[in-house]
């Protein structure tokens, strides 16, 4: 009986409604803000985001290479990236990034031969991909 009082008396505390009130409502509120925010952390959940980052880097490289000038890249994805289940380990899954599927480089040097080759270079091996799937031109 005594411990019934002491519960009815602290849950008769107009500051202990209050207080409870406001948690409440603050829970809710978070709730409601965590739809709006990304918790991935991974451009490779992104496609989209995972390509524009891979595009300005290309281009950051590219541009560096005399003769090119001013330049841009257009980069096609295969897929949007997976997560696949990996069994007998800590981690539970396993993020493999879009595959890249072609590029296109347009810049000034696009017709010298010696430039087209560099910049050709620079993005097969940057991606890893062949040099039938990568155009430069100007």
């Amino acid at each position: 009986m005594l411990q019934g009082k002491k519960l009815s008396t602290w849950l008769g505390d107009k500051r202990v409604i209050r207080i409870a009130v406001i948690i409440g409502a603050a829970a809710v509120l978070l709730i409601g803000l965590s739809s709006f925010i990304d918790f991935s952390g991974s451009e490779k959940d992104n496609p989209e985001r995972y390509a524009a980052k891979t595009e300005a880097h290309l281009l950051e490289i590219i541009s560096h290479i005399s003769g090119v000038g001013e330049a841009k890249i257009f980069l096609t994805m295969d897929n949007s990236g997976e997560n696949v289940y990996l069994k007998n380990t800590d981690t539970k899954t396993k993020s493999i990034e879009p595959k890249v599927r072609g590029v296109v480089v347009v810049c000034d040097g696009g017709n010298d031969p010696l430039v087209v080759s560099r910049v050709m270079e620079a993005v097969t091996k940057s991606l890893n991909i062949s040099s039938d799937k990568v155009c430069v031109t100007k």
